[in-house]
C-alpha cells in the first residue's frame, strides 16, 4: 500500500504565494517521477509541473517562471512553491507519483488539497 499526504494548501490573496508539500510512505523500492496536478470545478484534472528521479522538471505554460517544483528523494517529499497566484490557480491540487513495487511502474494519487485564491 502506498500512501501519498498533501499538506499546504489554503487561502491566499491575489499576488501570494504558497508551498504544497506531499510525503509518499509505503512499500515501494522507488520513485520515479513525482508531481502536481489541479481540477478547478468544471474543468478536467491538468499538469501543473513535474520532477523526474533525475530532477528534470517539466512546468504547464500557464505556471512557468511563477512555481517551482523540487524532491527531498531521502524524504520522498514533493514540493510545489507557488508564487505570484492568480485566480486561475485556485483549485484542488493533487500530488501524483509513480512508484516502483516489484518491478512493476504504479501511479498514486494523493487526496487533494484545496488552493484558493482571492482578489
Amino acid at each position: 500500500q502506498v500512501q501519498l499526504v498533501e499538506s499546504g494548501g489554503g487561502s491566499v490573496q491575489l499576488g501570494g504565494s504558497l508551498r504544497l508539500s506531499c510525503t509518499a510512505s509505503g512499500s515501494f523500492s522507488s520513485i520515479v517521477t513525482m508531481g502536481w496536478y489541479r481540477q478547478a470545478p468544471g474543468f478536467q484534472r491538468e499538469l501543473v509541473a513535474t520532477i523526474t528521479s533525475g530532477d528534470r522538471t517539466n512546468y504547464a505554460d500557464s505556471v512557468k517562471g511563477r512555481f517551482t517544483i523540487s524532491r527531498d528523494h531521502a524524504k520522498n517529499t514533493v514540493y510545489l512553491q507557488m508564487n505570484s497566484l492568480k485566480p486561475d490557480d485556485a483549485a484542488v491540487h493533487y500530488c501524483y507519483a509513480d512508484v516502483v513495487i516489484a518491478g512493476f511502474q504504479y501511479g498514486y494519487w494523493g487526496q487533494g488539497t484545496q488552493v484558493t485564491v482571492s482578489s
